[in-house]
């Protein structure tokens, strides 16, 4: 695993949009694993200032979604489905026709989770996925003490992750879906890169427990570890609780630029 320290998320969301751009130069219908949330926004942001130079070309990139919640109609604008559309998809030229994601309005949701794992499958793999962390260390809605070779599936989600997304509906916390279809932590180490940002001091702990703790169900990130190209990308206040940090900077300033992320 290796560990970046930036000194915000402008900086990381850049670089991670660099090693994004520098993957679709090489396979321009990469498949790109795609996160919701505050989180990934300097990532896209980043992404599309490129796109809009005409650095990078995405017009021939696919787009797999990493989790969507149960029981919201595809259209509903906090549907995650929706949040990229108007994130990822329309900053990025991107059609909606190589969009993929699990369908968290089904009748079935077992047999829908099933499909998505298959269609991932179908489509070659994932080439880059992107993760964010929880502040109780989950990875997708992969809550603490999920198993580490997961499929995707349906979850229930804790107090504490509804609370934390209530911010996305009005602050009302009875408004958070009870449940979510997400990528498996099997699924998502089936990804050729992974790469994960995390900034603020909330996240600290949990980067902390992902990086330098045991590998651990307790905090399904801790998974990464077991990945042979998983990236780590924090800020300054999400580093603060890293024992190792000195030698996480020393190690990235003296690589060879040519490696990238």
């Amino acid at each position: 695993m290796e560990v970046v320290i930036v000194p915000d998320a402008k900086a990381g969301g850049e670089l991670i949009a660099d090693a994004m751009a520098q993957l679709l130069r090489r396979k321009p219908d990469a498949l790109l694993g795609v996160a919701t949330g505050s989180t990934p926004l300097p990532i896209y942001q980043a992404l599309a200032a490129q796109v809009r130079s005409g650095a990078v070309d995405t017009s021939r990139a696919r787009v797999a979604q990493l989790d969507e919640y149960v029981g919201l109609p595809a259209d509903h604008p906090e549907s995650y489905r929706s949040v990229l559309r108007r994130e990822v998809l329309e900053p990025l030229g991107i059609p909606a026709e190589s969009f993929m994601g699990p369908d968290g309005a089904a009748e079935d949701v077992q047999a829908a989770c099933e499909a998505y794992d298959r269609q991932l499958a179908e489509a070659g793999g994932v080439d880059l996925q992107l993760l964010g962390i929880g502040t109780d260390g989950h990875i997708g809605f992969n809550e603490p003490c999920s198993s580490l070779v997961s499929r995707t599936r349906i979850k229930t989600l804790t107090e504490r992750t509804r609370t934390d997304n209530a911010r996305f509906f009005d602050g009302d916390v009875e408004q958070v879906p009870h449940h979510v279809i997400t990528q498996g932590i099997g699924t998502i180490l089936e990804a050729r890169h992974l790469v994960l940002l995390a900034t603020g001091e909330g996240k600290a702990d949990a980067i902390a427990a992902t990086v330098e703790g045991p590998l651990a169900a307790v905090c399904p990130a801790s998974a990464l570890q077991l990945h042979p190209h998983a990236t780590v990308v924090v800020d300054e206040a999400a580093a603060a609780r890293l024992k190792h940090a000195d030698y996480f900077r020393h190690t990235f300033a003296n690589k060879p630029d040519w490696q990238g992320i």
